[in-house]
Order: C-alpha cells, then structure tokens, then sequence
C-alpha cells in the first residue's frame, strides 16, 4: 500500500518521493549537543529562518531536553520557552511547525500559536490527555518508542526481540491512537533511536528499518548527533558526528525513513539529495 500523503499549512509531502528533512530547535539550557545556544528568542528566531534556509521542511521546537538522565521541568517553564518562539517563527514562515512535548496541554498551546504537527517521544504514555488533545485538532501525530522515561530509559535496554518488541510497541499505540479518534493517516513513527537502546542496539534498529514499512505509515529516524556515533567514531563532542551522522542518515534513506530529525541543515540536505538519487530513484 501507498502512504497516503500529506498536506501540513499547505506544504505537500509526497512519502517515498523525496527524503523529509525535520531542524532540530531545542529552546533549552540543557539538551545534549546543543543546550543553551538558542533558548532566547532573538537566537531561536535567527536560527529557526536559517534553518529553513538550509533545507528544513520541518521546524521542531522542543522546550524539555529528552537526553538520558534529564530531569522534567515545570509545565509553566515549558509554556514559556516554547510558545513565544512559535509564536514568532508563524508570523515569518509557512512552514510546518513540530512542537516536541509530552504534555497535552503544551501541545494544545502550540498549536493554538501556530504549531501543525506534535511530536511526543513518549506515544501518549507520560500524558493521558494526549491522544484526545491531538484527536481534537486533527494534526499529524508523531508517535517514538520509548521504555521508561528520559530519567530511566539506559536501564532499561534489555529486550528478548528488538524489532518484534518496537513493532508490536508500534501496533498497540497506533490502534490506541485510532481508538482516541486519531486516523492513521495523520500517524507518523519513530523506533525512538537512543531511547532505551544500546549502541549496537540502534545500529540493529537501522539495519533493520525496513521491516516497520508494513506499517504502512510514514517513519522519522532521529540519529543526529548522537552517542552511539560518538561511541564508534570515538568523539565527545556531539558536533564533531557530523559524517558519522550523515552515515547513519544514508543508512535510514536506504530502510525507507521519510523524514531525518537533524541538526545540521546544510551537510544533510545534501546528503539526503544524493542519497534520494540513489534509492528513491529506482
């Protein structure tokens, strides 16, 4: 079966045509690689035009880091980071807007100030209210694997199948969302890279990407930057992973992903174009 396509504040996306590219804009003191660069509004404004510059078909604003061990912040502190810069990005852009939270009532604020797609690392679990809130606008509706929380989820990497578990994982959120009044054409997936997973867990995620195609919905793969890049290439520093990142991009493109979370706009958007020559074009 096709993926039905999109239309997100009339932008097309045309699943299996051409690789997606998400901008990573965390408003945070704290996330992992880039924590504290944009979290004012002038930084975030300049940086989320540039990115869209760059090649982003997406926007994602996040105002709670989601890094193994971080610690939830207060509701009000996340309603302040995120809305205003949403707020500010629709005035200048027509782009779609992702707004990374938990929280129903985050997502219900950012939609109301310009945001089109939520993006819940957590598939509706951490809120009860999520799948109703997200029914209510008929938004698209990004749902990752998750086992914990962000405080938790590095203990808890022990599974008997990877891929059965993310799948079945998959098919019980997908119907639950269904259930809530979410259709599943608006439901887009993410096997949650670096979320509850070792490192040779994500690389077997990757090689084994294709299989979540018979989900017959659009798949996100968020690797950039990441620690298991750091671990194999043996760097630190997350913004030194940019190759080993753009490795893991081409390894996505060609498991079918539709859509790259990245932070680097320009060194993606080019690996994605020569990687989409190579196995969208067949």
């Amino acid at each position: 079966m096709t993926k039905k396509p999109f239309i997100i504040n009339n932008n097309n996306f045309n699943w299996g045509k051409k690789t997606y590219l998400m901008g990573i804009l965390n408003i945070t003191p704290d996330s992992f690689s880039d924590g504290g660069e944009f979290n004012t509004l002038d930084r975030a404004l300049t940086q989320g035009k540039m990115m869209v510059k760059n090649g982003a078909d997406i926007l994602d604003i996040g105002g709670q880091s989601t890094r193994p061990g971080s610690i939830s912040i207060s509701l009000e502190e996340e309603l302040n980071r995120v809305i205003p810069i949403i707020k500010a990005l629709r005035k200048d852009l027509t782009i779609p807007i992702s707004i990374d939270t938990t929280r129903a009532i985050v997502a219900e604020k950012a939609i109301q100030a310009g945001a089109n797609i939520v993006n819940d690392i957590s598939a509706g679990i951490f809120d009860q209210n999520m799948l109703s809130t997200v029914a209510k606008f008929n938004v698209p509706y990004i749902l990752m694997h998750i086992k914990g929380t962000p405080e938790t989820m590095q203990n808890l990497t022990e599974y008997k199948d990877l891929i059965g578990e993310i799948y079945q994982f998959f098919e019980e959120r997908i119907e639950l969302a269904k259930i809530a009044g979410i259709d599943k054409t608006n439901i887009i997936i993410d096997p949650g890279i670096g979320f509850a997973k070792t490192y040779p867990q994500n690389i077997e995620v990757l090689q084994k990407l294709s299989i979540f195609q018979t989900l017959n919905v659009p798949i996100l793969v968020g690797a950039s930057r990441k620690s298991f890049i750091g671990h194999f290439l043996n760097k630190n520093n997350p913004k030194e992973r940019i190759w080993g990142t753009a490795s893991a991009c081409c390894g996505a493109i060609a498991g079918g992903a539709d859509i790259l979370r990245v932070h680097d706009l320009p060194e993606m958007y080019d690996v994605c174009r020569v990687a989409d020559q190579i196995w969208r074009n067949s």
